[in-house]
């Protein structure tokens, strides 16, 4: 079938005369998760992945992903005639050194309008034309062969009052327009689905996990246009009073004609694409950065805070009921599980929370060899039962009214190795060591990605992923611009900005490990040095007792964890059930 899809593709470029066609698998906004619409690789390929590029040539498909998708993205292309390259692997050239290699000097690629930024049809365009090789910007070709391709989602939109988000949208939009004309911009085109979707005030449901709506942001010194679903947006009574509304699929044309004697626009390269892009005419200047509305969303308000906090006790109160049911009431004999039937029995738990509205993300649920793998998606194939010993790793999340949570722990089946214990301990070391560290204000993640790596560097160890990403408030799991990683993003952690500490270990074949908690930012104290900042615990979890080595710990780490478990029994102390809390203060007594 992926065979028939790639030759049908063929056709298409040869009546563009193309040599090739790259395929990046997003939709028009860059997002990093799409609506069924959009998800292009999939359909071309099988690769259910959520990253990975594309290149058909008229005799050739590639698929390039990252270390994530290694072992899946085998599998999954096996039959289907694309050739798979394991990105940052030794000899392996990325899709452009692949083109530049095969390609012969005026050929031409192809990439679709409303799928490629601006950014990075720039970069590209660069790379080819070095070669001799030209990059056009084309229809989308899969409309005319992918024939039962899903509608444009219109799911309904609701309005988020005052009390969750604490900030207006006219106090929003009063920002942008600041912000924006400090930097010479006279109006804003803003792209991104989440940053919409905070400035509003609003929040959807045409994307899986995420509350978004498909739309886009035309921002003026005396107007604010807004494009999306015209039926869904015009049940909001308050909006129109704020913002014209226009079609979704209107957006190139209408904007075109209200941008016409604009003298200048601000834009993120990286978010809007060439098919809007083309819409500003030659005399508008074009002022680029990353959108105003991602630096003014990562720094989360109080009434924000609170709810995020609240959301987290609520999330903490599941976690621990569904433990507690798998420690002590769960019968293998009766109610036999596997990675998914797990996963779907701490939905549960969570549906019964007063706030929960859906998970934040696909659940991540591998047992044992399955555990290796960062980010892997059980299937009805491939889900392991949960029998004999072993460890597993859960990372789970879930959106409420109030907050987006993400929370990875291990649980453990039977009785644990000596090497089980040692890499839990060394994890969990990491851990602490990045969430007690101080840090002078202005420092930014990637300064304190070293603090979680040194002692497992120390042994031997290291992971693969980054330490840390920022969170959404009621938006998405994954929010920028801060992040704590090895990759230098000079962006100063903030108090109230949201991240993610989570440190792991994977032995191919064996287990995995990752203890996740979401943190947030505070003040801490003032020196003679200047201020610091610190890290406050969201998550209400306890970490596994039967996986700890307490005599690898030190007395400041052991303080450490029991200080975190009082914490966590006093928060969920008048939440869960009586044996719940019994079980939670067996879990929480000190070290």
């Amino acid at each position: 079938m992926m065979t028939d899809r790639i030759e049908a593709l063929r056709d298409q470029m040869r009546e563009e005369q193309l040599d090739a066609v790259i395929i990046f698998g997003t939709d028009p906004h860059q997002s990093e998760y799409v609506s069924d619409r959009w998800r292009s690789r999939e359909w071309i390929t099988g690769f259910t992945g959520s990253a990975g590029t594309v290149v058909v040539t008229a005799g050739e498909a590639g698929l390039w992903t990252d270390s994530r998708y290694y072992i899946q993205a085998a599998g999954q292309l096996e039959g289907s005639g694309v050739t798979l390259f394991r990105m940052g692997m030794p000899d392996v050239p990325d899709y452009p050194q692949w083109l530049t290699g095969i390609l012969e000097e005026d050929a031409a690629v192809g990439v679709f309008a409303d799928e490629v930024s601006i950014a990075q049809y720039r970069e590209l365009a660069d790379t080819l034309s070095a070669k001799g090789i030209s990059l056009k910007v084309t229809r989308d070709l899969l409309l005319p062969i992918w024939t039962d391709r899903p509608a444009i989602p219109g799911e309904p939109v609701t309005e988020l009052p005052l009390s969750l988000t604490g900030m207006s949208r006219k106090d929003k939009i009063g920002l942008v327009r600041r912000e924006a004309a400090a930097k010479g911009a006279a109006s804003v085109l803003i792209s991104s689905l989440d940053d919409i979707a905070w400035l509003l005030n609003l929040r959807g449901g045409d994307v899986s996990y995420n509350p978004l709506f498909l739309a886009y942001t035309y921002i003026t010194a005396d107007e604010v246009h807004l494009f999306g679903n015209m039926e869904m947006l015009k049940k909001i009574d308050s909006l129109s009073d704020e913002v014209i509304l226009h079609p979704y699929e209107e957006a190139v044309l209408r904007l075109k004609e209200l941008a016409a004697g604009q003298l200048s626009v601000y834009l993120c390269p990286e978010r809007v694409n060439m098919a809007l892009y083309a819409a500003f005419d030659a005399s508008t200047k074009v002022i680029s950065g990353r959108d105003i509305t991602t630096d003014l969303k990562s720094t989360k308000n109080e009434v924000e805070l609170e709810g995020m906090r609240e959301s987290h006790r609520q999330d903490g109160a599941a976690l621990v009921s569904f433990r507690h049911w798998v420690d002590e009431q769960w019968d293998p004999s009766a109610e036999p599980l596997d990675e998914i039937l797990l996963a779907e029995k701490l939905l549960a738990f969570r549906k019964r929370q007063e706030l929960f509205i859906t998970e934040s993300f696909s659940p991540i649920a591998g047992f044992r060899g399955h555990g290796a793998l960062a980010h892997y998606a059980a299937t009805e194939e491939s889900a392991a039962a949960l029998e004999g010993s072993g460890l597993l790793v859960l990372d789970t999340g879930g959106q409420y009214r109030g907050g987006t949570t993400d929370v990875t722990r291990v649980l453990l089946f039977g009785e644990p190795t000596t090497g089980e214990i040692h890499d839990y301990t060394m994890v969990l070391k990491a851990h602490l060591a990045l969430g007690r560290q101080k840090f002078p204000a202005g420092t930014c993640g990637y300064q304190l990605d070293t603090v979680a790596r040194m002692l497992m560097w120390n042994e031997g160890m290291n992971y693969g992923h980054g330490t840390g990403h920022g969170v959404g408030h009621m938006l998405n799991v994954h929010e920028g611009p801060q992040r704590v990683s090895p990759h230098p993003v000079t962006v100063p952690l903030r108090p109230g900005m949201v991240v993610s500490n989570e440190p792991g270990l994977y032995r191919e074949g064996e287990h995995g490990i990752r203890i996740e908690n979401l943190v947030y930012v505070v003040e801490g104290e003032t020196t003679a040095f200047g201020s610091f900042l610190a890290f406050e615990n969201l998550t209400v979890c306890p970490y596994e007792r039967r996986l700890i080595d307490r005599s690898l710990l030190t007395p400041e780490e052991i303080e450490q964890v029991d200080a975190y478990h009082r914490w966590v029994y006093g928060q969920l102390e008048g939440s869960v059930d009586k044996e719940a809390l019994r079980w939670l203060g067996a879990k929480t007594a000190p070290l």
